[in-house]
């Protein structure tokens, strides 16, 4: 397992998005069991399961540390994680890669926008269709608790437990680094 800043392994999860569905990937995300921050699992049927470990340093930077924990989703970690149907949602993006592909992404954009507004549809269908306008390499339903932990993020995280505690030594040595480790009185 290879420790690296949380930005390296989002790059790695849209490069391997583009030999892999998009829409097959799925989420897991909350808070942090030990401190500051948040845990999230992203998988991928064969691109594998991505740990990441992050907090805001300050509303402008967010920080933190991730890894590849298993090269492919096996039918035990799978369970763990929300089926195609669960009601959250969650993309990585890549920017435009210059001026006119991001015009051509807006009108993408706004074609699907006036389709799904002229014929019934549902909001995994919208969010689909949205997502591949934007040419999202990952995408996909997830689990995701702002104020706590879903439980398959514990599950997860014991399954995981010696990458869990690595990506947390690492994540805080960059919150004592950034001395946001402090509360204010």
């Amino acid at each position: 397992m290879r420790i690296r800043e949380w930005q390296d392994v989002l790059a790695e999860v849209t490069d391997e998005s583009r030999s892999a569905d998009p829409d097959d990937w799925r989420a897991v995300a909350g808070d942090r069991a030990g401190g500051v921050g948040e845990d999230m699992y992203l998988a991928h049927p064969r691109a594998g399961v991505f740990f990441l470990k992050t907090y805001a340093k300050n509303p402008f930077q967010v920080r933190g540390v991730g890894a590849q924990v298993a090269r492919k989703l096996d039918d035990e970690i799978g369970s763990f994680l929300p089926e195609r149907d669960a009601g959250g949602r969650f993309a990585v993006r890549s920017p435009p890669e210059d001026e006119d592909h991001a015009e051509s992404q807006a009108t993408h954009l706004e074609e699907v926008v006036k389709a799904h507004a002229d014929a019934p549809t549902t909001p995994q269908d919208f969010f689909d269709d949205v997502m591949d306008a934007l040419e999202s390499p990952a995408f996909g339903p997830m689990e995701y608790d702002q104020y706590d932990r879903p439980d398959e993020l514990d599950d997860l995280s014991d399954r995981f437990e010696e990458a869990d505690e690595l990506l947390s030594a690492e994540l805080d040595d960059l919150i004592e680094t950034d001395e946001v480790d402090r509360g204010f009185m």
